[in-house]
């Protein structure tokens, strides 16, 4: 018999045995001869970088990744605009306590009418201004160090309409005012000019007593913002008091010639004319 296994068994390809079934005996197939006949067979990959449109890339086999949704865009956009928020602007770096920037022409007018006898200077700019981003870091320095003095901002591209009725056309702009003597200088400078903020700063910071209540604005300017549509500032002119003429007393002497009783008032009148330059 087992010479008839021996020339019936066949040599496969790669060393595996073939046994044919056995006529007449019926045995129990072992796990060996099970595991050499289920066991696929392995064919060797062909090359097909001709025809693949892959070669010479990293193919990369994962999920398939969705469009991202509009709700996802715009939680991406708001994130960037708080982002930019955060973001301090440069004209509120190194702001002192008594920097303030206004935010209405009647803002600024109440604020001139209530500084007394303070220094208060007026500071005109633009956030697009180059030569204001660069005197601002100084004019701090010059509100840190001098503390008594008021300094009031007004942003030129949020409040174009209230400068237009200042007078305001060259940036960046000073102007200087204390108590009842109103406007006391006005001027440009840049770096390059800051001598000149210096000089009316040591002339006007001196202590001074003024004899009045605060004037602020001009009566110009504040009829200016008045007229002006695009502010909702409401001013009326106070007419001045003209002192009132005291009538001269004529004596009235029936003893004395009528030329007599004229003279007085002649002279009078002649005061008032060399009075007046006449």
């Amino acid at each position: 018999m087992a010479e008839v296994l021996a020339q019936r068994t066949l040599l496969l390809p790669g060393g595996h045995l073939s046994l044919p079934p056995f006529c007449g005996i019926r045995s129990r197939p072992s796990l060996t001869a099970f595991t050499l006949f289920s066991r696929p067979k392995v064919e060797p990959l062909k090359s097909s970088s001709c025809d693949s449109k892959f070669h010479g890339r990293r193919l990369v086999v994962g999920a398939r990744r969705g469009r991202p949704s509009r709700a996802h865009l715009r939680s991406g956009s708001e994130q960037m605009a708080l982002s930019f928020k955060k973001a301090m602007k440069w004209w509120h770096k190194g702001l002192q306590p008594n920097m303030v920037e206004m935010e209405s022409a009647e803002q600024l007018v109440d604020s001139l009418l209530n500084a007394g006898d303070k220094l208060v200077i007026v500071d005109f700019f633009s956030p697009g201004c180059g030569g204001c981003r660069a005197l601002h870091p100084k004019i701090c320095q010059f509100a840190e160090s001098n503390q008594d003095v008021l300094f009031l901002q007004i942003n030129y591209e949020q409040h174009k309409s209230m400068c237009y009725s200042l007078g305001v056309h060259v940036l960046p702009f000073f102007r200087f005012y204390r108590g009842a003597h109103g406007r006391l200088c006005s001027f440009s400078c840049t770096n390059a000019t800051i001598k000149k903020f210096k000089d009316a700063l040591a002339k006007h910071i001196t202590d001074r007593c003024s004899l009045g209540p605060a004037r602020g604005l001009e009566e110009s300017e504040l009829l200016a913002l008045a007229a002006n549509k695009d502010l909702s500032f409401n001013y009326t002119s106070k007419p001045v008091p003209m002192p009132e003429e005291i009538p001269e007393r004529i004596p009235t002497d029936p003893k004395l010639p009528l030329h007599a009783v004229r003279r007085p008032a002649q002279e009078s009148e002649d005061k008032a004319l060399a009075a007046a330059g006449r």
